[in-house]
């Protein structure tokens, strides 16, 4: 076992402080990395230490890894965590680490390698039977083969870029007739995004959930898992509503996938945090998608339903540790809803509206977790992801998760920039998602820019209407002389209504 002293967090932002506050509590001192455009960020406030490594641009200095592990050499540190996102799931990254005698505070090379590739995946997978979407074993190599092998899965089909992710390398083809320009636009999407142009075929699922199962395993064999997220709330293929538990699973179907996640992990000798994600379709057959090879943004709602700190975890297993948690330990209590906050415009397509946060107020009170990297008067830089925070509530039950997170976004005080706050409103609102009966569809179904305007108040509309009226009717003007005060009515303003409006 060897004891960790000292780490360098290679992130920026909410998942950088997010690690720091663990390790402060765990007596670890914090190296903090930053660009030029983050010299004034909280994570660089808030650690033990901070060295500037580059220019803005994330190529120039957050995935420089010669950078960051040069800085770990001069200061003495023991340990990289890489966060989310960046060089988290860079298997060459992970593997320098290792050869400069530093912890990577994750899984091995090895793990990311085969995870990293969704046919390798799902070839590491099939050891263990793990229920899978119909499809084509490797990747597709003869036209003629894939549109018969099609034809025999049958229409819709997904063609999916082997090392993709967020959506980037995937389009669905309704028919025969598309194959050819989905498949040339996905392969195209995929050299461009991740520089191979691999692309597999499944079985279109036509009403997905996306249900993903925590796992935690160390490096002597022992795994777990700690239940399910549901993930289903999505724009563009990018989770905005995470939940923990699902609404929809049983204890039966819960446990049965909590088994395939372990299998899963066990495939590939994985230790460390990871996610494996699960589609599941409308009779709740479910199969595996992928495995995510680092701690996930929406961990917060599993940490709030097991109390089990993950980033702790990590650093444990990282130092060599056994898992001191086992199955039988852990149980569901409560439930938990976050959402993220990015600074997006929802009536123009989602698209960033970064600029300086002239407003923010973070929400408090009872059951209400905000982890964010920002503070009133900060700059939203164009150079990195547009999220400004996550914000989490919990309850005893999923209603009460809801209602208080109704609460804290409108208490959320947000000028200076379009947010998705608004959306989040709207959907947690919604019957579809108040009854679980929702997909990732969810969007595409049931929003539209319009249902983010404010509501009229009636009386109010009918106040100004009388008073409009009685303006146009009077002829008879006010005296020069007069120097009385006119008495108009007041209309009350419906505060609910106004605050879905605060950015």
């Amino acid at each position: 076992m060897r004891p960790i002293k000292k780490i360098l967090i290679a992130n920026r932002g909410e998942i950088a402080l997010r690690v720091m506050r663990t390790a402060r509590e765990m007596g670890i001192v914090t190296v903090a990395v930053f660009s030029e455009a983050d010299r004034h960020a909280l994570h660089v406030r808030y650690a033990d230490e901070a060295v500037c490594i580059g220019p803005a641009a994330s190529s120039e200095s957050y995935l420089r890894g010669d950078k960051i592990i040069e800085v770990c050499q001069r200061l003495g540190v023991d340990a990289i965590h890489p966060g989310y996102g960046f060089l988290s799931e860079n298997a060459p990254f992970a593997r320098m680490v290792q050869e400069a005698g530093l912890i990577f505070i994750g899984p091995s090379p090895e793990s990311i390698e085969v995870m990293g590739s969704k046919l390798a995946a799902k070839q590491a997978a099939a050891q263990y039977n793990i229920p899978m979407v119909p499809g084509t074993p490797d990747a597709i190599t003869d036209r003629a083969e894939a549109k018969q092998i099609a034809s025999q899965i049958g229409y819709p089909i997904l063609i999916k870029a082997s090392a993709g992710g967020g959506g980037k390398g995937m389009r669905v083809v309704e028919s025969e007739a598309e194959f050819d320009e989905q498949m040339d636009r996905a392969v195209s999407e995929a050299v461009s995004s991740f520089g191979d142009g691999s692309v597999f075929i499944e079985k279109y699922v036509t009403s997905p959930k996306h249900i993903e199962i925590q796992v935690l395993g160390d490096q002597h064999g022992n795994i777990i898992h700690l239940f399910e997220r549901e993930c289903s709330i999505q724009r563009r293929h990018q989770k905005v509503i995470e939940e923990a538990p699902s609404p929809v699973l049983s204890p039966e179907k819960r446990e049965a996938m909590g088994r395939c996640a372990v299998d899963v992990a066990r495939s590939c000798g994985y230790y460390g945090a990871g996610t494996v994600e699960f589609i599941v379709d409308e009779k709740l057959d479910f199969y595996f998608l992928e495995m995510n090879t680092r701690l996930q943004v929406e961990h917060p709602v599993t940490e709030q339903i097991t109390g089990v700190d993950l980033v702790k975890q990590m650093i444990y297993i990282a130092e060599g540790q056994e898992l001191a948690i086992r199955q039988d330990d852990l149980a569901i209590k409560g439930h938990a809803v976050e959402v993220r906050v990015y600074a997006e415009d929802p009536a123009n397509g989602f698209l960033p509206d970064v600029g300086t946060l002239q407003t923010y107020v973070r929400p408090q009170g009872n059951g209400v977790r905000v982890d964010d990297g920002f503070e009133q008067g900060m700059e939203i830089p164009i150079y990195y992801d547009p999220m400004i925070a996550k914000l989490i509530t919990y309850g005893h039950d999923r209603t009460e998760a809801i209602e208080k997170m109704v609460r804290a976004i409108d208490e959320y005080q947000i000028t200076g920039v379009q947010t998705t706050l608004p959306f989040c409103r709207f959907v947690l609102n919604h019957e579809a998602f108040r009854t679980g009966e929702f997909d990732t569809h969810f969007v595409s179904k049931y929003f539209t820019p319009e249902v983010l305007e404010p509501a009229t108040d009636p009386a109010a509309a009918e106040l100004a209407a009388l008073l409009t009226a009685r303006l146009l009717t009077d002829k008879g003007p006010a005296p020069a002389s007069s120097s009385e005060p006119v008495a108009t009515p007041a209309v009350k303003s419906n505060w609910k209504v106004n605050r879905q409006n605060w950015r």
